[in-house]
């Protein structure tokens, strides 16, 4: 177990800087990209039978859930291992190598309600990089309604102006079935291929699911829950001041002229997500542009009072 490490075993961890190969400088958006290159070269389902393989990959998840929590990456960052509580970390599970037994057994405790992150399938990613996958064109204003298998994608291309580009655009996808998925946002790369940048998992609203991307030429922030029930299950006393904590900003809140990549994957446990999917010039919601900025410019000092507060508790 993770908690339960020898001094030896601590003694021999590498710093997780070094093993994703970052900078202590590093952005989050920078450390991410790292841990899904390094990931897809040594994810179990390409290196199956390879014992030093598993044991890399299992040290860049190890380094990556440190990294990319704020609190925990500064704790190490300030006092190293020891200041790091690794037994309550959060790893992500990829569905598509689990197993029928294994995939059971997590759809039944993702049912009573304990936290279940999933990563995109490594097949998948494997096939974009090597620009293996199919692309379907997506104009703005079209509504393209399908049906794609659990942990497969759908990828689409949308070309845009610079003129939509300043006024903002909007990518949304819905399921009625209140089905799981990701929206899916990819860098194209020199050779064609392409990598994961961003995704967005979808969330419950009323009687659906969705989830969305918002390019409006400005920073864009979304709350990831995720955070807020970690402090809630480290410390209930003090789970007030940690409640924004998961408003963070988005990974990538610009796009230039030219043809984008967006994909949904099924990210179902057993069956197909029916979705619908659309993107839109946002050129006619100035004003919902500016209620956001406001909002979200609200919510941002509140975080920070609450941090202010805290330390004086």
């Amino acid at each position: 177990m993770a908690g339960h490490r020898s001094k030896s075993e601590k003694h021999l961890r590498r710093d997780p800087y070094e093993v994703l190969g970052v900078l202590r400088n590093s952005t989050d958006q920078e450390i991410k990209s790292a841990y899904r290159k390094m990931a897809l070269k040594y994810h179990p389902d390409k290196t199956a039978n390879d014992p030093v393989a598993a044991d890399v990959f299992k040290e860049l998840t190890f380094s990556y859930n440190i990294l990319s929590d704020p609190d925990k990456r500064h704790q190490y960052d300030t006092a190293g291992f020891e200041a790091v509580e690794a037994k309550g970390q959060e790893l992500e599970l990829d569905l598509s190598s689990l197993g029928a037994v294994n995939t059971v057994f997590a759809a039944l405790f993702s049912k009573l309600g304990v936290p279940m992150k999933t990563s995109v399938s490594a097949t998948i990613l494997e096939e974009a990089l090597n620009g293996r996958v199919s692309v379907d064109p997506l104009l703005l204003g079209q509504i393209v309604t399908k049906k794609v298998e659990k942990q497969c994608a759908h990828f689409y291309a949308v070309t845009i102006t610079e003129e939509e580009i300043s006024s903002g655009l909007v990518f949304r996808v819905e399921s009625s079935s209140k089905s799981k998925f990701k929206l899916l946002f990819f860098d194209q790369e020199a050779d064609g291929g392409l990598s994961l940048a961003m995704q967005e998992d979808s969330r419950r609203s009323g009687k659906i699911t969705c989830a969305g991307m918002y390019f409006l030429g400005f920073p864009v922030y979304s709350l990831d829950h995720t955070i807020t029930s970690m402090a809630q299950e480290k410390n209930p006393e003090t789970a007030l001041f940690k409640s924004l904590d998961g408003f963070q900003q988005c990974e990538v809140t610009e796009l230039k002229a030219g043809t984008h990549i967006f994909a949904v994957y099924g990210d179902n446990f057993f069956k197909s997500v029916s979705y619908t999917i659309q993107v839109h010039c946002a050129a006619s919601f100035s004003q919902e542009k500016e209620d956001l900025r406001s909002v979200e410019a609200q919510i941002l000092n509140k975080r920070a009072e609450l941090a202010k507060f805290e330390t004086r508790v």
